[in-house]
């Protein structure tokens, strides 16, 4: 028998394998060098392409936080991170100035991981994330945070403060800031004042720097005052952020009110609407009238020195005064007071002759001194002298409730 050629052997002996590879059912793709078939290349043979399935790689974890690193956070924001294709194991959150790490919760899922720990301003946080893919590989990756940066941190400061045991039913609530703050209605919403019992009440804006909250009308005795005012993190305009968030309880004693007539050269005395006593007095002389309308008690002292200098008449000039005056209580920023006066008691009861004061006869002023204090209320009526100034220390009262109501911001 004689053997086929070479090239015949070759050719046939491709068909056969091909035959073998169908029958068995194997699926592997064989090519066939057309040039060994044909005899063109010595020594040619089969090429395999593939040899079985092929098994794609688990994908890898993407990481985002948020906010990016280009987007300054608001530090009463959280950082979030989330993880798609995989999760989080552990992620770690630390002040890159002062070393402390940030508090935070990972989801049941391992998916995302919130910031509860509290943020600074003008800080950068570095963000560790340890993660594991969908095939349970471990990876790492890292990011930052940056909080906002204010150009100045406005500090609020309140009046009555909070070492004031009680205030009186006219005392106002008075926030002041240590750097102006052109956003009104911004630092307004963050502002509040809760009464008990509730009484209406609203903000005024005497100034860039002070704001005054006060009721429709006297506070009630007794009543407890919550003050808050939520600022940090609040932007107050030009770049002025709020540097803290401050609470005060304020209690309200009972109800004072003096009620002085320059008409009458008396002034009655009311303790919860009840009269109680009546004193003669002297307001404001004609060339010095004392401001009318409700004033509040700011200031108490045991003596001062009244010096006419400070309203503009010095040393050598008509009228100049400087001397030591007992049993003060300050009721305007313009030097008006209730205090003894021992030398206008011949006047007190039938003339005003003061310089803008309410004299008292010293027993007087000894018992109202005991009896009145700050936030008390005294108003005065018929002293011939224009109203006192709402920007006055506590002119609040002068304006009606309407007029209160356009001072606020929103």
């Amino acid at each position: 028998m004689r053997w086929p050629s070479t090239g015949a052997r070759k050719w046939l002996t491709a068909v056969l394998c091909l035959a073998v590879v169908a029958v068995l059912g194997l699926g592997v793709a064989v090519a066939v060098d057309p040039g060994a078939a044909a005899g063109s290349t010595p020594g040619g043979g089969l090429d395999p392409v593939a040899s079985g399935p092929l098994v794609d790689a688990a994908p890898q974890p993407v990481v985002s936080i948020t906010p990016d690193t280009a987007t300054p956070l608001n530090p009463t924001e959280p950082i979030v991170v989330k993880v798609e294709h995989g999760t989080a194991q552990s992620v770690g959150v630390t002040d890159s100035k002062s070393g402390d790490t940030v508090d935070g919760t990972l989801s049941p899922d391992g998916t995302s991981w919130t910031s509860t720990g509290d943020l600074a301003y003008g800080r950068t946080y570095a963000v560790s994330v340890a993660t594991l893919d969908g095939s349970g590989a471990p990876g790492h990756q890292d990011g930052t945070v940056r909080t906002v940066s204010p150009k100045a941190e406005a500090y609020p400061s309140f009046i009555p403060p909070p070492s004031a045991a009680s205030v009186g039913v006219g005392q106002p609530v008075v926030v002041r800031f240590d750097h102006p703050v052109t956003d009104h209605a911004a630092a307004e919403k963050q502002l509040s004042v809760t009464s008990s019992p509730k009484q209406t009440g609203g903000w005024y804006w005497l100034s860039d720097t002070e704001v005054h909250y006060r009721p429709q009308q006297y506070w009630q005795p007794g009543t407890t005052l919550t003050v808050k005012a939520n600022l940090f993190g609040a932007d107050l305009g030009n770049g002025t952020y709020g540097s803290t968030d401050r609470t005060e309880t304020v209690h309200v004693h009972d109800a004072w009110v003096a009620k002085a007539d320059g008409a009458t050269e008396q002034m009655q005395l009311f303790d919860n609407g009840q009269l109680v006593k009546t004193m003669n007095i002297s307001l404001g002389a004609p060339g010095f009238p004392s401001h009318t309308g409700p004033h509040v008690i700011s200031d108490k002292q045991p003596s001062i020195t009244m010096d006419s200098c400070t309203y503009g008449v010095c040393q050598g000039q008509p009228g100049y005064y400087k001397e030591k005056v007992d049993l003060d209580l300050r009721i305007s920023n313009d030097g008006e007071f209730v205090h003894s006066a021992p030398w206008s008691v011949g006047q007190q009861g039938n003339s005003n002759v003061s310089h803008g004061c309410v004299n008292l006869a010293p027993a007087d002023a000894q018992w109202f001194f005991d009896h009145f204090d700050i936030g008390d209320v005294v108003e005065i009526t018929n002293s011939g002298g224009p109203s006192l100034p709402i920007y006055d220390t506590y002119g609040d009262w002068e304006l009606s409730w309407a007029q209160w109501q356009k001072g606020s911001a929103l």
